[in-house]
């Protein structure tokens, strides 16, 4: 018979255009594994109202404290998670720390220690591919990378570091 691997919730901190989204999709094709992607949920839930970086802040955090049940019951019920939110603050990785813990199962946080000047280049392509929900200008970029926090070792996360 073969072995059932237990639930795992892997969790992404880095700027925008750091990898986050690209290795999500990847772990989330390992076997019994579901990608939930914050950018797919916020566009189709509050596309037309997500304007500024104080509309995600407001949003996402409804968002968050809709979802956090729901994915604590899948870790429950033995799926695995690759939670494509950012990271990025220490409340937000407080609350991803309340969705392992509350389940009971191993995390991993996987951190893209990557400059400024490749997540602009990764950035403008994406910009340009028109595949991704949000366009994000060279300001806003500029705007929500001053919120970021680099995990800390006193947070106690498996944390997994990819550099280019």
């Amino acid at each position: 018979m073969p072995s059932v691997r237990p639930p795992i919730l892997y969790l992404f901190c880095g700027k925008i255009g750091a990898g986050k989204s690209t290795l999500a999709r990847t772990l989330a094709s390992r076997p019994s594994t579901l990608l939930i992607s914050e950018d797919q949920w916020m566009a189709h839930l509050f596309g037309d109202e997500l304007k500024t970086a104080e509309d995600y802040g407001r949003l996402s955090a409804r968002l968050c404290t809709a979802m956090a049940p729901h994915i604590v019951a899948i870790l429950q019920q033995g799926l695995s998670v690759s939670l494509d939110f950012q990271g990025n603050t220490l409340s937000r990785r407080n609350w991803m720390r309340s969705l392992f813990m509350q389940a009971n199962v191993a995390h991993e946080l996987h951190w893209f220690d990557v400059s400024d000047a490749v997540c602009l280049q990764r950035l403008h392509r994406r910009n340009t591919s028109g595949e991704h929900p949000f366009q994000v200008s060279d300001a806003e970029y500029d705007r929500f990378t001053r919120h970021f926090v680099p995990p800390g070792s006193d947070e106690s996360f498996n944390l997994v570091i990819h550099r280019p």
